[in-house]
């Protein structure tokens, strides 16, 4: 497939994976959930070839999300989804750094932090015992990702790199979005149409994570 209709090919089937969940057709959502996750992967890889560090990260980030997706497709596959996009965020924290040195500027991580906590507040009582800690751990590790990537944009602002940094600090504010929507559907009381928000917001922020990344130059 060539390469300008990879995003085409990414939205048509992010939204039969979403038409898959609202209409209850499992055989959709499990083809097109991971395909859509691929297509933003097989977009990503010839980009970043000027910051071979940070594209290193972003793609392990890209490919533990991966997994987590399709974890997240199973009934028992909610802890592994969570550890495996743990693992993402960790990996998305290491290439925002290579902008920036970790929680150089401490607005983003304030803003995050207190967001965070009010979440965290308000969905504990419903949290089974079980899935406490790892549930904090992933959600300190989701707000550092989205504060460091919005630390990087501040310090970027007025450069060459303010572009770049900007879709990576809209990324980690949908993925935050996305993962938040996911959290009180789960352990709230469930969204309407909460399929596609949850999925809009998530595969939003991996293209725009994967956009980060500078396209190679056309010879």
């Amino acid at each position: 497939m060539p390469p300008t209709l990879l995003p085409a090919a990414a939205v048509l089937s992010a939204l039969l994976a979403i038409a898959g969940n609202l209409l209850e057709l499992p055989a959709l959502v499990f083809a097109f959930k991971p395909a859509t996750t691929l297509l933003i992967i097989a977009w990503a890889w010839p980009r970043g070839a000027d910051a071979p560090a940070a594209r290193r990260w972003i793609l392990a980030g890209l490919w533990f999300s991966l997994a987590g997706d399709v974890f997240l497709m199973w009934p028992q596959g909610f802890l592994p989804g969570l550890v495996s996009f743990l693992l993402a965020h960790l990996a998305y924290i290491v290439a925002f750094t290579r902008r920036l040195r970790f929680a150089a500027r401490w607005q983003p991580f304030a803003l995050y932090a207190a967001v965070a906590a009010l979440l965290l507040a308000r969905l504990w009582p419903s949290v089974p015992a079980a899935l406490q800690l790892p549930v904090v751990a992933y959600v300190v590790c989701l707000a550092s990702m989205a504060a460091q990537a919005g630390a990087a944009w501040l310090a970027a602002r007025g450069t060459a790199e303010a572009m770049p940094a900007r879709h990576a600090a809209l990324g980690g504010l949908l993925f935050m979005t996305s993962d938040t929507l996911l959290a009180f559907n789960k352990f709230d009381a469930p969204l309407p149409l909460a399929s596609l928000w949850i999925l809009a917001t998530y595969w939003s922020a991996q293209g725009l994570i994967a956009r980060s990344m500078k396209a190679k130059r056309s010879t």
